[in-house]
């Protein structure tokens, strides 16, 4: 997996009108746990760009004054209309030590059911995973290939290589819905099928 640089810089005060001139300066206040002791520090907001607009999963490699930590971005906030960044939290994780992480779901192939008129619904885009930090992927690929009208790709159709998919088995990924126009063409079809069925029935009673 890809690992993202991030420099920070101690935090003195910890207070809100401290926070809101760390943001003003175009800086993030952070917070870093689960090793010894939690590490409250800023960050530049610019150093952020890669590792939150991407639609793959990363490592964080962060330097705080010097002190060198390997973490994973836990949870981060944003304003909800500047979509500034308000918050990162950072966990410390270790190489022989498992971590949960959500991993973004990429989507691979041709669906047959799109093909033939139908719309693919992403159920999940990310599917949580536990794995040493070795083994963890950067993405899941789903395979539609074989995705036609009636069909859902469960989670439990996808391979898990050196990691588990803590999502429960039978939660749908992907599905295709039949738009309504073609449903009624199938609804007919199969009418007239049972139609032509009943008549060659009754013929052969006679």
């Amino acid at each position: 997996m890809k690992t993202v640089e991030i420099i920070g810089y101690k935090r003195a005060n910890l207070g809100k009108a401290e926070a809101k001139r760390l943001r003003a300066e175009g800086n993030v206040p952070c917070v870093i746990y689960g090793g010894e002791e939690q590490v409250h520090f800023s960050a530049p907001m610019i150093l952020f760009r890669d590792l939150v607009y991407t639609d793959e999963a990363h490592f964080v490699h962060l330097n705080v004054e010097g002190k060198e930590y390997q973490a994973i971005l836990q949870d981060i906030q944003f304003h909800p209309v500047s979509e500034v960044i308000l918050h990162a939290d950072f966990l410390q994780i270790f190489e022989g030590k498992h971590v949960k992480m959500n991993i973004p779901v990429h989507f691979e192939g041709v669906s047959p059911g799109v093909t033939k008129g139908g719309t693919l619904i992403k159920k999940r885009r990310h599917l949580s995973i536990l794995a040493l930090p070795k083994n963890m992927p950067e993405y899941i690929n789903v395979d539609l290939s074989k995705l036609d009208f009636g069909r859902a790709i469960k989670v439990a159709e996808i391979e898990a290589n050196n990691f588990e998919i803590l999502d429960t088995p039978i939660a749908s990924v992907a599905v295709v819905e039949v738009p309504r126009a073609l449903r009624g063409k199938t609804d007919e079809a199969e009418e007239e099928g049972e139609e032509v069925a009943d008549e060659a029935s009754a013929g052969g009673e006679e």
